[in-house]
């Protein structure tokens, strides 16, 4: 590691964990980045597509879901960005996000005592505030798929930009992992949850979406509640189907499955 980086990150203990299951993989941190998601999107498109989880002390430029921005400009160690790209023979990675947001779910929050929800299709939330966000992205090579997994994941209480600042009219308030893992810093976090993201990730390149489905509807933080999508209809959140779609039951009775791509979700009083 470089000098340079301020934390003492555990890298070699989660190579040594996270190899055995994915033969040349590697880990990465460094002190600042504009993106973990785009450095590993450039390098697979040069041909570096080899299993790699990338961390960023202070990242400057990260990217949300739907362009919203992401970043770590607060002190080293408040907040945990990192990335971990995987090649994935798979060809439908629906549900992809939602068995991230378990993976890390479950290194937070073993037993639930937190209470940690996913929130539909790629938030983790504490108390109905945003505690961390996923961003997953797909570089094709020839038959081959290179998935960029995204995690952003606040520790320490984030700084407070108004909406404008962050060219939303509507922001979820945050949540923080310090509200209950008092003077914890992103080097134990990234330990609590590569490995366990690495894991499913394994296990979804030959299963896809559909073993976690239970444990998605155990942390879904939308079920049973009135949601509104962006294009203004409103529903009951229903859970969701093997792939890892939405699904809405509107005023005609019917469910109606929503695709990630397609919509955001916010709960209707919200």
């Amino acid at each position: 590691m470089s000098a340079s980086l301020t934390l003492n990150w555990p890298a070699e203990t989660l190579w040594s964990q996270i190899e055995p299951h994915w033969p040349g993989f590697s880990v990465e941190v460094l002190p600042r980045l504009d993106s973990t998601n785009s450095t590993l999107m450039e390098r697979a498109r040069a041909g570096q597509a080899w299993p790699v989880l990338l961390v960023a002390e202070q990242q400057t430029a990260g990217r949300g879901r739907m362009g919203r921005s992401w970043v770590s400009e607060q002190a080293v160690g408040q907040s945990l960005t990192f990335s971990l790209g995987v090649p994935m023979d798979e060809a439908d990675l629906s549900g992809l996000s939602l068995v991230a947001g378990c993976a890390l779910a479950q290194g937070l929050d073993p037993l639930q005592r937190h209470g940690i929800q996913l929130k539909w299709p790629n938030d983790l939330w504490l108390q109905q505030r945003k505690l961390g966000g996923i961003l997953v992205e797909v570089c094709i090579l020839g038959r081959q798929r290179y998935a960029v997994i995204g995690c952003g994941i606040n520790v320490a209480p984030p700084p407070v930009l108004p909406p404008a600042a962050a060219g939303q009219t509507s922001v979820t308030p945050p949540a923080w992992v310090q509200q209950f893992a008092p003077d914890v810093l992103a080097p134990e976090v990234l330990l609590q949850v590569a490995m366990p993201l690495a894991l499913a990730l394994k296990q979804f390149a030959v299963q896809g979406f559909a073993p976690w489905q239970a444990e998605f509807a155990r942390r879904d933080a939308l079920a049973g509640q009135l949601v509104r999508l962006s294009d203004g209809s409103e529903g009951l959140a229903s859970g969701v189907n093997a792939q890892g779609g939405l699904l809405i039951r509107q005023a005609d009775g019917q469910l109606h499955e929503v695709l990630s791509q397609e919509v955001s979700v916010r709960p209707a009083g919200g």
